[in-house]
């Protein structure tokens, strides 16, 4: 599987700056407190989950807690915590980064949510329900797909269980569209030939794609695209829930 420049910057990003801050503080490691430096690392993390994605936040998260261990507690240069305090506050440390990353990743859906108009909130809502409720993935990428239409105003969609074959456009969570890894001028070029896809995962796992048929000339706006998405993310829930039904 293959991830846009963005994606990959980001999660470079969630590896680098904890160790690059946590490097920055070991000059004051024996003045500061630990709960000191591990509240300086959440900040950290902060900055690389409010600025790329929910994945990339996680591992800023898994990332802070090592690195606090390996340089800022005693012993120091190495994966081992002897005192209780210090295991304690490594573990606040994770704990608070990976829930900081998650509700940055919601922030960032709830700003999608507050810029679009009350069809699009009603669509959300729907989708969102019906995915919660029904046994059956099946109604939910149907609706999904019904409601991608008519947003997005396409000739036509599908939903691909399972496949990653070929290398169309890609739908990105931000509402941009890259073909082979490179942001694609939608406003300027209108929607790259052939078909594009949005990813639809869940918990990490890939389930599926839906596949895209674009209207010529017909472009939709950045926010009815972040919308798109969403209503996909919606449809990931369903099927990560009834995983068997993949199995076709």
């Amino acid at each position: 599987m293959t991830y846009p420049l963005r994606d990959r910057f980001a999660l470079v990003a969630a590896l680098a700056v904890p160790l690059v801050v946590t490097a920055l503080l070991v000059p004051f490691r024996t003045d500061l407190a630990g709960t000191d430096l591990a509240l300086i690392l959440v900040v950290a993390v902060v900055a690389v989950s409010a600025l790329s994605n929910r994945v990339a936040g996680v591992v800023a998260a898994l990332s802070s807690a090592a690195w606090f261990d390996f340089f800022l507690t005693q012993p120091f240069g190495r994966f081992t915590i002897n005192d209780s305090n210090d295991i304690g506050t490594a573990v606040l440390l994770l704990a608070v980064g990976l829930a900081v990353s998650q509700l940055a990743a919601r922030a960032r859906k709830l700003r999608v949510l507050t810029v679009v108009d009350a069809g699009l909130l009603a669509r959300i809502h729907d989708t969102a329900v019906l995915a919660q409720s029904t046994g059956s993935p099946d109604a939910v990428v149907d609706r999904v797909s019904r409601h991608l239409v008519e947003i997005l105003r396409l000739r036509g969609c599908r939903f691909e269980y399972g496949t990653l074959l070929g290398h169309p456009a890609r739908l990105l969570q931000d509402g941009t569209v890259v073909v082979d890894g490179r942001p694609w001028d939608l406003e300027g070029r209108g929607w790259p030939a052939g078909e594009t896809e949005i990813r639809v995962s869940g918990h990490g796992r890939y389930l599926g794609r839906f596949m895209l048929r674009p209207s010529p000339g017909l472009v939709p706006t950045r926010q009815v695209r972040q919308v798109a998405v969403t209503l996909a993310e919606d449809a990931g829930l369903a099927l990560n829930t009834t995983g068997p039904a993949l199995d076709r």
